[in-house]
């Protein structure tokens, strides 16, 4: 049996305002269906079946968008009031009873990637660690340009890739990550710090697709590689 996975869906979306003024960021759509169901997607299609949706901003809409769609017949979608304003930290603290007590999977609700999750299982599992975040290196928005000796340019390069690892989601924590949580906490800031500090995060390292719908460009980027066939995310379609 696979973890359970909590996926963080409760946020405003303000940057990408032109969406998010009447839905969350969560359902904004990739193709016909909400991003949401495309991470969804990513998980079960990899077996795993259980899923908590922290929800906040316009939580009652991600609720019936669950309760409407059809789902393949293992998965168990459980949607939960984290709070309009909560931080993502909080979320998950506020989750801590419903985990059981058990390893857990989390991600965020708007970032897409062709991860392999059995990998990060098992990079977490070996570390020993108590929490393992999937780090990536994104492809800039802008050209580089290459300055030489005297400030000369010698040339561009367009969009490379960054050198750089980020913060790609895709998290694994054992329980005891739980008690660097409260709820007033902001995930990637103080808690991840301190569990860096302790020696308990690891980093499992995505050399694959990944991208986040953070702005409206963001949006029609993702929608038309999926309108394209050439998606490179998995998903998994329901049972009849």
């Amino acid at each position: 049996m696979k973890p359970p996975v909590v996926i963080l869906c409760g946020g405003r979306g303000t940057r990408l305002r032109e969406r998010t003024e009447t839905v969350p960021k969560a359902l904004v759509e990739i193709g016909a269906k909400p991003i949401l169901w495309h991470v969804i997607g990513i998980y079960a299609a990899q077996g795993f079946e259980r899923f908590l949706l922290a929800t906040g901003y316009l939580g009652e809409m991600v609720e019936e968008f669950v309760c409407g769609e059809e789902w393949p017949n293992e998965v168990e979608i459980e949607c939960v009031d984290t709070g309009a304003d909560t931080p993502t930290g909080g979320r998950i603290a506020r989750l801590g009873e419903r985990l059981d007590g058990e390893t857990f999977c989390a991600t965020y609700a708007d970032g897409v990637a062709d991860v392999d999750l059995g990998a990060l299982l098992d990079t977490h599992g070996g570390s020993g660690a108590l929490a393992t975040v999937t780090v990536v290196r994104p492809y800039l928005q802008w050209g580089v340009a290459e300055i030489g000796a005297d400030d000369r340019v010698e040339g561009f390069v367009e969009k490379p890739r960054s050198e750089h690892w980020i913060n790609g989601g895709f998290f694994c924590f054992e329980p005891g990550a739980l008690d660097y949580l409260d709820e007033d906490s902001v995930l990637e800031r103080e808690p991840l710090e301190r569990l860096a500090a302790d020696g308990q995060l690891r980093a499992h390292r995505h050399q694959g697709f990944w991208d986040c719908m953070d702005t409206y460009k963001d949006a029609v980027v993702l929608n038309d590689l999926w309108l394209s066939g050439a998606a490179p995310w998995p998903t998994r379609t329901p049972t009849r």
